[in-house]
């Protein structure tokens, strides 16, 4: 995933407030019949408020990291979400409870978290968007998921037109999904994550982070070295973004790793003949979850595959998705399309997309 820590990225022009590839890293999107940006909570639900109010259902965004906005763009408006700032909220010994806005720029936090001595966020480091968006999407990476840390969300409930904070289990929380990932009816408001007072990181799950910080699985690090470590791997795979270079410009990993029981894990390794075993991990419930970049690379789709339509696969990762310049929502869903149907057809699996989809479908 591309980094957007910092700020959403602009458009090097003068800006059209209504052009919603400004907000968005792929630099893709369409208009939206008006764009408001929130600066806090009460914001938030005032202005969604009014929306409702007008029949014009707003669409929240805030980093843009995870969101495919067709070339028609959205019908209604859109609202910015740019509320900043965090703040402990209880404490023990051994942990703190620390509430986070929603805008609040996810990298940010996250080194945040490693000065202050904060333990279970560290190998999130550089994962695009705000911290609002990281319950929605069920963010992980490295061996760490958002999900382990999360002891609440403070959402807007459009239907009942009510504040109020969620727990973990009403979350709906699941392998890069939850309850709020294609529903309308919450907005995210502020997360609270519950955090290990410990200068060391957890520990090591990640085979390649193990490697790279040269310790064995189940070690850990002192905390700076883990970030440092997860940015350093994501920058080799294009997932921190870079303004000027083109294989940084996308939602990070397109499509999620397929989760498959038994027998459909044994077809596929037959599929794969002598291309070797997928790589693959264990899941809940017996289940196999699959490399999603294995299959595509092996499936023939491999770095750089593309180069029409101003979209291609990325040079540094298949699993990137990335605008070269000139591309369009459009001709960016129908190389998905081809990723997604040449994996069926070489290995019996279904990819699907990870990024959520808004006016257009794969």
């Amino acid at each position: 995933m591309p980094d957007v820590s910092a700020e959403p990225p602009t458009a090097t022009g003068p800006l059209d407030p209504r052009a919603l590839a400004d907000f968005t890293t792929l630099r893709l999107g369409g208009p939206a019949s008006q764009v408001q940006t929130a600066e806090n909570s009460d914001q938030i639900v005032q202005m969604v408020r009014a929306a409702a109010r007008d029949d014009a259902p707003a669409m929240i965004l805030a980093g843009g990291s995870n969101v495919v906005i067709a070339d028609a763009g959205v019908p209604g408006p859109v609202i910015l979400v740019r509320s900043r700032g965090f703040e402990v909220v209880g404490s023990d010994d051994d942990h703190v409870v620390v509430r986070v806005a929603a805008g609040e720029p996810w990298d940010e936090f996250v080194a945040a978290t490693v000065d202050a001595g904060w333990s279970g966020v560290e190998c999130l480091s550089g994962i695009p968007g705000s911290a609002g968006a990281t319950p929605i999407q069920n963010v992980g990476a490295y061996g760490q998921e958002v999900t382990e840390t999360i002891v609440g969300v403070e959402v807007y409930d459009r239907l009942d037109d009510t504040v109020r904070r969620m727990a973990p289990d009403e979350c709906r929380f699941a392998y890069r999904t939850s309850v709020f990932k294609h529903s309308d009816r919450w907005v995210v408001l502020s997360v609270d994550f519950r955090l290990a007072v410990d200068p060391r990181s957890a520990p090591v799950r990640y085979a390649e982070l193990a490697r790279a910080l040269a310790v064995a699985p189940g070690e850990r690090v002192p905390l700076a070295e883990a970030r440092a470590a997860v940015r350093a791997l994501r920058a080799g795979k294009g997932m921190v973004l870079d303004p000027a270079d083109h294989d940084t410009w996308s939602v990070g990993s397109f499509f999620t790793n397929p989760v498959l029981d038994a027998g459909a894990f044994e077809f596929l390794r037959a599929r794969a003949g002598g291309v070797g075993d997928p790589p693959s991990w264990p899941a809940a419930g017996g289940t196999v979850k699959v490399s999603a970049a294995w299959l595509i690379d092996k499936s023939g789709f491999t770095k750089g595959y593309g180069g029409r339509g101003g979209v291609a696969i990325s040079g540094k990762h298949t699993l990137a998705l990335t605008n070269r310049g000139q591309g369009s929502t459009a001709a960016l869903l129908d190389l998905a399309r081809e990723i997604r149907d040449g994996v069926h057809e070489r290995f019996g699996a279904t990819l699907h997309p990870e990024p959520v989809l808004v006016n257009c479908a794969l």
